[in-house]
């Protein structure tokens, strides 16, 4: 009987199928990271020290180089903004090589042109400045004006002006401004040294221009290049064309500058239009500024023609705010009013001097960005 059940059951066996067994993964250890093992934290508290050294250090490479990157901010807008000169003149069958040749060849002889016959009278008149200042505040304190202003405010106002021309006429006190004489010949010839190196970086960027654009078109996918190329030319060209409208304005302001105070007979004029031009090259807020000084030194020499400036000024302020600025910049670059004071404030709380230049360019380069890329993509999506 039990061989018999035996081989039963092995036939009952055969004829049914086995049940299958689930596959049970390979335990596998556990992921060991030795930054997060806190079986071992001298090696991870060495390894986040190390990174932390890393970052400081990248950190301090980087501000450091503060210097070198704003002469490199400057000597490409300096070449963006001669390219639309080279351009025109390959437009007119001038090779490239030559173009450049002819542009700084004009800007050399413009900048000498400017040296030669304003940096002399510049300097004279400074010194005429200082020598005339006491006879200046002399004949101010006669005028009905400050009369007025010494009658409400007491001896208050003749002490202050003392002690400003006091201030003033002591060469110590500047040269202590400025962190002595010695720092400000280190600054004077940073500056020269710096300028000579922004000419001959924006030479090389004007000259290279074309292969830089095309590395970096190549640094992209293929598919997006024709859109980059397309998108970098604009911007480049609104850049050029922007840069080129400030020139012309700020040149604008400094000769209304020496007009007004050669007809008024207001001294300093050739000082007050290179102050000018290099106050109102600054958007938005340059204008408005240099007005204010102008009036402050017109207002020294003679009530009446400070006030007759101050109101010439405004007039030209208004003029150039909605008939010259939007002839000049709508060819070129073209930003809401809003962004444009916003774009500003930001640039100049942010890069000072540099950033309050390049705000507007840059903000009309991320709205051309959201307007060929952002925008379409949205359409786009279902």
């Amino acid at each position: 009987m039990r061989p018999r059940r035996a081989s039963r059951l092995a036939a009952t066996d055969a004829l049914t199928p086995p049940e299958p067994t689930a596959s049970v993964p390979p335990v596998s250890a556990p992921a060991r990271h030795v930054w997060t093992n806190v079986n071992r934290p001298f090696v991870a508290g060495f390894l986040l020290t190390l990174g932390g050294i890393a970052a400081f250090a990248l950190g301090a490479a980087i501000s450091s180089l503060v210097t070198i990157w704003i002469y490199i901010a400057f000597a490409l807008f300096v070449a963006l903004g001669l390219n639309p000169l080279v351009q025109r003149l390959e437009r007119h069958g001038t090779k490239r090589t030559w173009a450049i040749v002819i542009v700084y060849f004009g800007f050399a002889i413009a900048m000498a042109a400017v040296i030669w016959l304003i940096v002399p009278t510049v300097v004279r008149q400074i010194a005429q400045f200082i020598s005339d200042l006491p006879t200046m505040i002399g004949d101010f304190q006669t005028t009905d004006f400050y009369l007025s202003i010494a009658a409400q405010f007491g001896d208050q106002v003749p002490n202050l002006l003392g002690e400003l021309q006091r201030f003033l006429t002591n060469p110590a006190n500047i040269a202590a401004i400025g962190g002595g004489v010695l720092q400000i010949g280190i600054s004077i010839g940073a500056t020269i040294s710096g300028t000579i190196i922004i000419i001959v970086l924006s030479l090389y960027f004007l000259a290279s221009l074309p292969q830089i654009k095309h590395a970096f078109y190549r640094l992209l996918p293929a598919r997006s290049r024709t859109l980059a190329a397309d998108l970098t030319e604009q911007i480049t060209d609104s850049v050029g064309g922007y840069l080129g409208g400030m020139v012309v304005l700020a040149f604008c302001n400094a000769v209304l500058t020496f007009i007004l105070f050669t007809i008024l007979s207001l001294p300093f004029p050739a000082l007050l239009a290179v102050t000018a031009f290099c106050i109102t090259i600054i958007p938005l807020v340059g204008t408005v500024l240099f007005w204010g000084i102008g009036s402050v030194v017109a207002l020294f020499s003679s009530p009446v023609a400070a006030l007759v400036f101050a109101l010439v000024y405004l007039v030209y302020m208004q003029l150039e705010a909605y008939v010259l600025t939007p002839k000049v910049m709508n060819k070129a670059i073209s930003v809401p009013g809003s962004l444009v004071v916003i774009g500003a404030l930001v640039g100049g709380t942010l890069m000072g001097l540099l950033g309050a230049l390049v705000a507007i360019p840059v903000t009309a380069s991320i709205l051309l960005i959201v307007k060929k890329v952002v925008i379409p993509k949205q359409d786009a999506a279902v």
